[in-house]
């Protein structure tokens, strides 16, 4: 994929790896349990079959997801997401809050699955064993030490 964001910022290099047309898309589809080929095409209808195929193999590049053979002929893979992409979901779940406070059409909200309430996306400091209001939480540059 390319590397479109030349910039130090977390936003830009993780764009650069999943910002491409479908990508995040494909990586949800594997998130919710779709974990064959056809089914992803099924539900992900106008994505071609080459681009659907291009996004798995570069999904499974980066170690984001990983695929199992489960048929020889023709060869078929099962798709399953690592720790890693799994960590993505909070992305997501970010994004259908969003979408529900901030479109005028929503599709799907996200619900405590025990009492289905919609929830909130909220922050936590480890350090001081609480709850952070949003506007309490900033971004901050890492010094060269803090870099991994």
């Amino acid at each position: 994929m390319k590397n479109r964001y030349p910039l130090e910022c977390n936003i830009a290099q993780t764009l650069n790896l999943v910002g491409d047309r479908w990508t995040m898309l494909v990586l949800h589809e594997v998130l919710v349990g779709r974990s064959t080929f056809n089914a992803m095409k099924q539900e992900l209808t106008v994505i071609s079959a080459n681009v659907l195929s291009d996004r798995l193999k570069h999904l499974e590049e980066l170690g984001l997801i990983t695929s199992t053979i489960y048929s020889q002929h023709p060869p078929r893979y099962a798709y399953e997401a690592t720790e890693s992409g799994r960590a993505f979901t909070t992305v997501f779940d970010a994004m259908l809050v969003w979408g529900r406070d901030h479109l005028d059409e929503c599709y799907k909200k996200l619900v405590h699955t025990d009492c289905r309430t919609e929830v909130e996306i909220g922050y936590y400091c480890p350090s001081c064993e609480t709850r952070v209001d949003a506007d309490a939480v900033a971004p901050e540059k890492l010094t060269v030490t803090e870099t991994v």
